[in-house]
């Protein structure tokens, strides 16, 4: 059937608005393939447990405007020698970031990752593993990666612990300082850092491959309380994926952030002021609360932290190992 032109134009309207006033989707970032042959990590999510934005936050941009919104915090990791490809933290976007990682990867017969390492019981860290289980894709057993109370805590739980029951999922053991040998070129050593317990223990990462070695610590209380000092830390990595949940206090209206358990990122750059551009640059700050305000990228904080010469972790990029 031929349309009339004001027929055409009325439907050219239609799917312009459809188009405009779309709801928000997080998902929407780059697949370009990575043609690298070095093993790899692409930072599949910046965000604090909640997402960027938050429910209820019904005033934040983020709604009507895909690109101020953003997935929770994950990094994936790809070995392109082998096709392996690992996730960290099993998150609520966790549908969105394994298709990106295996879009960037290069798409495989294989649904599910190789393993998927977790960091602790907080709900932005572990619940995206819903979608291996047998109301969503039915996995079989996938590896996790989980330290003694984060494995404890998924077996005697539920619904996780039908997860374990049904085999979607294969809990592999992790201790503090024991490496885990991924394969030849590969191999990832959980840190032990405090933070709140509810549940389980706190864990980052070093991923180490041929050429560099990666920090990974979206959580932790702060830089006094570890035992490892931050900047004997950095010494050991080429770059750092750091917890900045919250840009400073005041940044949440009305209430006083001073024994909020995460370092803010104006007290790790003040940490870390003295040490050399070389440490600095080292530094991408990560896990960011919706209220942060280093997620606009025209603010004065953003400027400021950049201009100090540290650096923002954004969805999308990648590092080589």
């Amino acid at each position: 059937m031929r349309l009339s032109s004001f027929s055409f134009l009325f439907v050219l309207f239609v799917a312009f608005l459809a188009t405009s006033c779309k709801a928000p989707d997080a998902s929407e970032h780059p697949v370009t393939p990575v043609t690298t042959t070095s093993p790899y990590i692409v930072v599949l999510g910046v965000g604090q447990d909640g997402g960027v934005p938050q429910t209820g936050n019904h005033a934040h941009p983020g709604w009507k405007n895909p690109e101020r919104a953003e997935r929770v915090v994950s990094l994936g990791l790809v070995d392109p020698g082998s096709g392996e490809r690992w996730l960290f933290e099993a998150t609520p976007d966790l549908r969105s970031q394994w298709f990106t990682l295996d879009s960037r990867a290069g798409h495989r017969e294989q649904r599910t990752p190789d393993g998927v390492f977790l960091t602790h019981a907080h709900i932005g860290h572990y619940t995206g593993l819903m979608f291996f289980g047998h109301e969503s894709l039915g996995a079989q057993d996938v590896a996790v990666y989980a330290m003694p109370l984060m494995a404890r805590f998924l077996t005697d739980n539920g619904p996780w612990s039908q997860l374990v029951t049904y085999g979607n999922i294969a809990l592999q053991p992790m201790a503090a300082d024991s490496t885990v040998h991924l394969n030849s070129r590969l191999s990832v050593t959980p840190l032990e850092v405090p933070h709140r317990q509810e549940f389980s223990e706190t864990v980052g990462f070093i991923i180490e491959g041929p050429s560099k070695r990666i920090l990974f610590i979206p959580d932790i209380d702060s830089w006094e309380k570890w035992s490892t000092p931050l900047s004997e830390i950095l010494a050991t990595v080429d770059v750092a994926y750091i917890d900045a949940t919250f840009y400073a206090n005041g940044e949440i209206p009305g209430r006083d952030m001073s024994g909020f358990p995460h370092p803010f990122i104006s007290h790790t750059m003040d940490v870390l002021a003295a040490e050399a551009d070389s440490t600095r640059a080292k530094i991408r700050f990560i896990h960011m609360n919706h209220t942060n305000p280093v997620l606009v990228r025209d603010s004065a904080e953003r400027k400021a932290v950049l201009a100090a010469g540290f650096g923002i972790a954004e969805d999308g990029e990648f590092e080589e190992l």
